[in-house]
């Protein structure tokens, strides 16, 4: 081969490299491409076979992910090639409950893991290895097909958590569930969720309404965060809003079908205006106070 044959099979050699190069995240433990194996595609076999119990809602995930955004509606199967998700009849100690193994090659993509969490998290992987057009809302022409790969991927931490205040600012129900979805998509594994706060009492609790009547809601005001005027004449609390306890129960089990586990926070007695607002009999003297009006996440510091 001439210089010139070199140079272009060297430049084809690197922009292969590149096109087939995925950024995972969390960045895989090891992760190796197989530059020699043709893609997988799964339009050319929508299959999936599923070995082990408790794997719905991976499979769910996938199915809905590829359906939405590529039109493709993997078939069950037993066969050996296509996509295949299957517990491991013999534990690899490496993986602990959260990590996976993933081989991709032009016949197949298998995940295999020793928990129905790791195969949720190789599946999240998988997707990433997919087109961008995976996270289009409507079907995308793409090549829908998988690199060779060969991934192998564990946790460093056990708690790899986010926390979303909902206190100070509401969210909705699906806003909520919405957060969970992204964070399930990076494998985050608890949801810090901040229910209580001076601006706001956001979960319900049927033994005492006025929590939510009155500590739910609070003036609409825009200011420095760190000050605290309270609500003048003419002033009503129309911002706000909470959780029903079936809101709560469907956003654990939101979470729970996406390995992630809530930890609430309600602040007692610190931060506790929307409580007080609503209960003054809990303070020392009976005083009355008023839900935080709320403000601005910035401004000057006061000195």
């Amino acid at each position: 081969m001439n210089k010139t044959g070199l140079t272009i099979a060297g430049l084809l050699f690197a922009v292969t490299a590149l096109l087939t190069a995925q950024d995972i995240i969390p960045e895989p433990v090891s992760m190796e491409r197989l530059l020699s194996e043709a893609p997988f595609s799964i339009e050319a076999s929508p299959r999936i076979s599923v070995r082990g119990d408790g794997l719905a809602s991976s499979v769910a995930v996938l199915q809905n992910r590829l359906e939405t955004a590529a039109g493709i509606r993997l078939k069950k199967s037993d066969s050996d090639s296509g996509i295949i998700l299957a517990l491991l009849t013999t534990p690899d100690d490496r993986l602990g409950k959260e990590g996976y193994l993933l081989d991709s090659d032009s016949e197949s993509v298998k995940i295999r893991a020793n928990s129905p969490h790791g195969i949720f998290n190789g599946v999240q992987t998988l997707l990433q290895l997919l087109p961008p057009e995976i996270e289009s809302g409507s079907v995308t022409d793409a090549d829908w097909s998988v690199p060779g790969v060969r991934i192998v991927d564990y946790p460093l931490y056990s708690w790899r958590g986010l926390m979303l205040d909902v206190s100070r600012h509401f969210f909705t129900k699906e806003e909520v569930m919405n957060y969970i979805d992204t964070m399930s998509r990076y494998k985050f594994n608890v949801f810090h969720w901040h229910l209580t706060d001076d601006q706001g009492w956001r979960i319900e609790i049927k033994q005492y309404p006025d929590l939510t009547e009155k500590g739910a809601w609070r003036v609409p005001r825009e200011g420095n965060w760190w000050s605290f005027e309270p609500p003048k004449p003419g002033e009503t609390a129309t911002y706000g809003g909470y959780y029903t306890q079936e809101d709560i129960r469907e956003v654990v089990a939101y979470a729970a079908d996406r390995f992630i586990t809530v930890v609430p926070e309600i602040d007692v007695p610190g931060h506790s205006l929307a409580l007080l607002a609503a209960r003054p009999d809990l303070t020392c003297k009976g005083k009355h106070f008023d839900v935080n009006p709320g403000s601005k996440f910035w401004g000057e510091i006061p000195n």
